[in-house]
């Protein structure tokens, strides 16, 4: 069962101060990139948006959005109300 749904908001959990995240981040995702795409999550009104604005290959997509089901499984990133 997925734990992202892309068409809802994310944003990186208030509670998790910027050092945390960027460690946590990149040893969830393996990909030191997906901190920089997950600061930019509360930008987009969706994640789905996020990822489309990133203009992601299909591969690439597929890693980001595997490290998003990890990042909100971990409380890293959460849903917006």
């Amino acid at each position: 069962m997925s734990t992202v749904d892309l068409d809802a908001p994310y944003r990186v959990n208030p509670h998790e101060p910027f050092e945390a995240l960027a460690h946590r981040c990149a040893c969830l995702s393996g990909a030191p990139d997906v901190v920089r795409f997950v600061r930019d999550l509360a930008m987009h009104a969706t994640a789905r948006d996020a990822l489309d604005a990133a203009d992601l290959g299909e591969t690439s997509r597929a890693r980001v959005v595997a490290a998003l089901e990890r990042l909100a499984a971990a409380g890293i990133i959460v849903a917006e109300p």
